[in-house]
């Protein structure tokens, strides 16, 4: 088992227990990715016998690749769980440049609303304010949720499980301008 990508996810879970916080995650990550994913697809980069290169595919070739060296397993089931909004993604970023812009906005936009109500359910400032790295790690952890309720991974989970505390001190609310 990595530990480096126990480490991340105990610190990601440290900020994310309330099962409100996990339910506006399942939306708010896959629509913050999906936007991203938009906005990078506008950069072509070449043309390989007909199949535009985008930055979007680039991009999600590497972190796709990093999530199956940080946890095979996990990494399968989030890269399967997220290559159909690569595809839509890539689609959507060959549209006009307004309709494109438009679905970028509402997602990017719609996605941290979402997000943080969540946190705002938590308690807890989002994890990414204290280690950015975090923001990759989001995905894998949804993934690593739906197969720990299925059943699966338990040494993982096991993990994450003894560790989550000694990151909780670090996910406490982020000060409000009046404190």
């Amino acid at each position: 088992m990595n530990q480096a990508f126990v480490e991340q996810m105990a610190m990601y879970s440290a900020y994310h227990r309330d099962w409100r916080n996990k339910a506006t995650h399942f939306v708010g990550v896959p629509a913050i990715a999906f936007s991203l994913l938009v906005a990078l697809g506008w950069i072509q980069l070449f043309d390989l016998d007909g199949l535009a290169i985008t930055g979007g595919l680039v991009f999600a070739v590497v972190v796709m690749t990093s999530w199956v060296l940080l946890d095979r397993g996990v990494g399968l089931a989030t890269t399967l769980a997220f290559l159909p909004l690569v595809l839509i993604a890539d689609a959507v970023s060959t549209l006009d440049r307004t309709t494109g812009l438009t679905v970028f906005a509402l997602f990017f936009v719609g996605g941290w609303v979402v997000q943080l109500l969540g946190h705002a359910f938590e308690g807890r400032k989002p994890a990414l304010m204290d280690n950015l790295l975090q923001i990759f790690i989001a995905p894998t952890f949804l993934a690593a949720e739906v197969l720990f309720a299925l059943g699966l991974c338990h040494p993982l989970r096991d993990a994450v499980e003894a560790r989550w505390t000694a990151y909780a001190k670090d996910a406490r609310r982020a000060p409000t301008a009046a404190e």
